[in-house]
């Protein structure tokens, strides 16, 4: 094994990375290639929070206004983070806990990004439960959201005024359809309808008395015949069976899909990550094609200067780059930390984050471009077409597809992407918490298969308070607190953690000892230590205390607020997933030997554990540290018997090495 270019140090062998055959770490294993890994991170970063809760987020707070905080969040908080943690997970191959053994002070923020990832991994299947009930809902000769015959409407329904009208009546004041022919001359005056010399009936200026009241079918198929909605999230009223139904099945697809880890998952995302931007363009192009899209756009991209004053506009922004880009909630790095050890991960954090807010805004001018088409259907401006809350999507894009030919196949085809856009990102949510629970517990490795039909099986359970009358009060509540400025703080946390305690060179060493020193050497590479060591942790700051300090409470569609006990719940989720940062600081600083400074010393700085998985590799970053003046923070030898118990006596020398080629560490200390 080698060549004459392999070199050998003592008893450890250096080979190049292309001469491994299938997984460099057998114990965890790999990506099978390159394109999975960006497949995957593609799919996990761009999900519904691109189709479902940007456009809806946009709606909210003003259109275009929105757009001005997201790009500045894109460029100085979401790429950085987007990029460390691709680069934290890569480099030690672990999960979001155990990564932290860099830093063990900061082990809190792994437990509260996998606290947030399980919260966020309960109402999104939710959300995917929705597109299967739709997808099976189109499985019919008409579309059931179009009309109004059905039981579910009411008198308020838009599309009584046209079929009035057909039929040769008018509505009238008390909201009912009256034949014209029955109608006086007085009446016809009071109607605004005149008649022509040829008798027939002029109808230009006959306006509808209720046209400003009116609703969409595809408005009130959502909220009256799918979520069944009470008037309140404490009239939990009855299970939807129907729901219930889809509910079991998205968690069905999820666990038969990871049952054997990445191997499984890497091969799905080849399709589900592709398709949907084939159904995104198709739906763009008839939505740029009916009448009144043009206000739709005009309302998405033009800013509201005021809105940019609102502490909420800022916390939405950051929160949408976080919860889009998947930043801050473990996934990625679970997912990086299966690449192999040299992927130039670099060039793979700047496509997808890019791709990702990419998708966001085609999603966005497709919504919009809807959007202006019910506004101009409805006669009433863009911004109060719809409700504003989180099922914006359902009430848009159904009305889109309704008004493509052949209509049941583009609704089967539109709600089938939806649902491979959610399975990819609820793929790497589950795998996330099991991943942390089985390199935590590394036992359970070999029974993982069960630890994931535990976890798909509490989720589904967890998730029955989303499917009864009140189920669309709760999924809001979830997405209000659960996706809120927590992510932020664990953003924050991470970069100070990293740049301030682990040290800002050496993790550009490390980075540098996967992608090679010339990258990192590059001036246009300064870019990243200076934000996440300045710019993006001042940011995250200024946004948090910002907010903190005009706090405003959320609101059901934005309209309705919430009751105090709802609101008490929301705060407990928050306080539930931050309250391990400082337990865990507690904790570590409780159990390490030594005075004050010796403690502080040992939860601050790496453990001997700490470095990449393998043998060969630990030595390539050792050498590449001593070469850049910093240290390797961990130990070459980790389970070695002979070496210093001291943590600062290894830095400058040489320490003995022990490792025989291609060997792992299995021996590695728990965090706890």
């Amino acid at each position: 094994m080698g060549d004459q270019n392999d070199v050998i140090q003592e008893n450890v062998e250096l080979v190049k990375n292309n001469e491994f055959e299938g997984d460099e770490n057998k114990v965890r294993g790999n990506w099978s290639n390159k394109s999975e890994f960006i497949l995957s991170c593609l799919g996990y970063a761009v999900g519904l929070g691109n189709v479902w809760r940007f456009p809806y987020l946009c709606f909210r707070n003003g259109g275009g206004a929105f757009l001005i905080p997201y790009v500045i969040m894109l460029a100085f908080a979401g790429l950085p983070v987007f990029f460390l943690e691709v680069s934290f997970g890569q480099y030690c191959s672990q999960g979001p806990i155990t990564c932290w053994r860099a830093v063990p002070m900061f082990r809190g923020v792994g437990y509260g990004m996998l606290i947030i990832g399980a919260f966020v991994g309960i109402y999104y299947n939710v959300i995917i439960m929705y597109t299967l009930y739709y997808m099976f809902a189109s499985f019919t000769a008409k579309l059931p959201w179009v009309g109004c015959g059905s039981a579910w409407n009411t008198i308020l329904c838009s599309d009584i005024v046209n079929d009035c009208l057909a039929a040769g009546g008018v509505v009238t004041k008390n909201n009912t359809c009256v034949m014209i022919s029955t109608l006086t001359v007085d009446d016809l005056q009071e109607h605004n309808i005149t008649q022509d010399a040829d008798g027939s009936f002029n109808f230009s200026k006959y306006f509808d008395p209720f046209k400003g009241n009116r609703r969409r079918p595809s408005e009130e198929y959502w909220k009256f015949n799918v979520l069944q909605e009470s008037d309140s999230i404490g009239e939990t009223g009855t299970v939807i069976w129907q729901l219930l139904l889809c509910l079991l099945l998205a968690w069905i697809i999820v666990f038969l899909c990871l049952i054997k880890g990445i191997k499984s998952s890497g091969k799905v995302v080849y399709f589900t990550a592709t398709f949907p931007y084939v159904v995104l363009v198709i739906l763009l192009i008839r939505g740029v094609t009916l009448p009144g899209y043009y206000d739709g756009v005009l309302f998405f991209i033009t800013p509201k200067w005021e809105r940019l004053a609102e502490p909420q506009v800022w916390l939405d922004a950051a929160v949408q780059i976080f919860f889009s880009l998947s930043a801050a909630s473990g996934g990625l790095i679970t997912l990086s930390s299966y690449n192999k050890f040299h992927n130039n991960c670099y060039f793979d954090a700047v496509l997808v984050a890019t791709l990702n807010c990419c998708t966001s805004v085609l999603a966005g001018f497709v919504i919009f471009s809807i959007m202006g088409f019910m506004a101009h259907e409805l006669g009433v401006d863009v911004e109060d077409v719809a409700e504003g809350g989180f099922g914006l999507a359902f009430i848009a894009y159904p009305e889109a597809v309704a008004r493509l030919p052949i209509s049941p196949l583009w609704a089967i085809l539109f709600f089938f992407m939806l649902l491979t856009l959610g399975l990819d990102s609820q793929f790497t949510i589950m795998e996330n918490l099991v991943t942390a629970i089985v390199d935590e517990i590394p036992s359970m490795r070999k029974r993982k298969s069960l630890v994931m039909l535990v976890a798909c099986s509490m989720g589904f359970l967890l998730g029955f308070t989303c499917i009864t009358n009140a189920g669309p009060y709760w999924v809001a509540l979830l997405d209000s607190y659960a996706s809120s400025f927590s992510l932020l703080i664990f953003g924050l946390l991470e970069c100070i953690a990293i740049s301030w305690f682990y040290g800002v060179k050496r993790f550009t060493n490390d980075i540098g000892t996967m992608i090679g020193s010339g990258t990192v050497n590059s001036p246009l590479f300064y870019w990243w230590p200076i934000n996440w060591g300045c710019i993006t942790p001042a940011l995250l700051s200024f946004v948090l205390m910002f907010n903190w300090m005009n706090w405003s409470k959320p609101l059901y569609n934005n309209i309705d607020p919430y009751p105090l006990w709802a609101d008490a719940i929301g705060w407990m989720m928050i306080l539930f997933a931050i309250i391990w940062i400082p337990v865990i600081l507690m904790f570590e600083f409780l159990r390490s030997p030594g005075n004050l400074t010796q403690r502080w010393e040992a939860m601050s700085n790496p453990r001997e554990s700490w470095g990449p998985a393998l043998g060969k590799f630990r030595l390539e970053a050792y050498e590449t540290h001593a070469k850049n003046r910093s240290t390797f923070g961990g130990r070459l030898n980790p389970t070695g018997d002979i070496y210093d118990t001291s943590r600062t006596a290894e830095m400058g020398k040489a320490p003995a090495v022990y490792y025989n080629t291609g060997a792992t560490n299995p021996g590695f200390d728990t965090p706890m």
